[in-house]
């Protein structure tokens, strides 16, 4: 019998232990990526960081303006599909309006406050001292008061987060609760934006004004101000500055994003607040769904009503960042099965 010298034995030792290293580390690779897989939602302070496959979709700000916004908002091929100011100052975007942060929810007269505005806007605008005092005295808030659900999972995200409206006097006017689904296409970000507003804390009246609703502020590049080829389509066929005002189903906001063609559509439900809502969307990147001002916007009547006590109401919406025209991303079909949705 052939002796196995110290060699051959030590060569099968570091074989044997090099197969089982490998067989480790991939195993631990599968498990990461097992753990990446699908949507993660993580407390981040004040904050709730939503990733995808462990990249960056948004993350829910709730600490640096007197609302919540959501901001970067990310999309197909890593495509920033909103307006990074005032949140960070990038070259070639416009420096309007450093109250339209991303995504966000605001109402110019709810209680007698704005929670629209923010007091940069109202110190940057012209104006005596007195008016600016006077407008800055009427600011509110929208306060963030609890996360009550932060889910990841394989084929969706879910962020409930409840809110009070505030007056500057610290009177609590009435309150939201806010769901927001987020799930991942081929080609696009969806993100279901549910709220439901309760009176809880006695009457609240809500005045009809231009400047309230669910707002999305589209990149400089894709607005049809810039040239680039933007370019705004509602489900009336009303185009551009046309679509400003009109009640619709849907609106489209298309154009280019680092060179090439992205849209973002938001679709109001047929269970939301006066559907079908008016749109107060604008050629230079305001996008608003706007169901209070039926007369400031929609030249219909008066759309000013007082919230009973103990009294309720939703907005649901549907924002789809997607990647090609509004014809390629097939919106119209988009809505038909959205509309269903109980």
């Amino acid at each position: 019998m052939k002796a196995v010298g110290s060699g051959a034995v030590f060569r099968r030792i570091m074989k044997t232990f090099t197969f089982f290293l490998l067989s480790f580390v991939l195993i631990s690779v599968r498990l990461v990526c097992a753990a990446e897989a699908g949507f993660t939602v993580e407390k981040k302070g004040a904050n709730a960081v939503v990733k995808y496959d462990g990249e960056l979709v948004t993350e829910y700000v709730t600490d640096q303006a007197n609302k919540p916004f959501l901001w970067p908002v990310i999309g197909p091929g890593g495509a920033k599909m909103t307006r990074a100011y005032p949140m960070k100052d990038v070259d070639g975007e416009r420096k309007d309006h450093p109250h339209h942060r991303s995504v966000w929810f605001g109402l110019q007269n709810m209680g007698g406050f704005d929670t629209w505005h923010e007091a940069r806007t109202i110190e940057e605008r012209k104006g005596s001292a007195e008016l600016k005092k006077k407008r800055l005295a009427g600011l509110g808030s929208t306060v963030h008061r609890e996360f009550s659900k932060l889910e990841g999972g394989k084929d969706s995200a879910v962020i409930v987060a409840i809110n009070d409206y505030v007056g500057s006097n610290g009177k609590k006017l009435m309150s939201d609760v806010r769901t927001l689904t987020f799930t991942m296409g081929e080609d696009r970000l969806v993100l279901d934006f549910d709220m439901v507003f309760n009176a809880e804390y006695g009457d609240c009246p809500v005045k009809d004004m231009k400047d309230s609703g669910f707002c999305v502020r589209v990149p400089t590049s894709m607005d049809v101000d810039s040239k680039k080829g933007g370019k705004i389509l509602n489900s009336e066929g009303h185009t551009d500055k046309s679509a400003w005002g009109k009640r619709a189903t849907w609106v489209s906001y298309t154009g280019p994003v680092n060179g090439k063609t992205m849209g973002v559509a938001i679709l109001n439900h047929p269970a939301s607040f006066r559907h079908p809502t008016p749109w107060h969307v604008r050629t230079y990147g305001l996008f608003t769904a706007n169901p209070f001002g039926t007369k400031s916007i929609a030249r219909e009547k008066d759309g000013s009503f007082i919230l009973k006590s103990g009294k309720s109401f939703a907005l649901r919406h549907r924002v789809i960042f997607h990647e090609g025209n509004t014809e390629e991303a097939n919106i119209p079909k988009a809505w038909g099965e959205y509309s269903k949705i109980k």
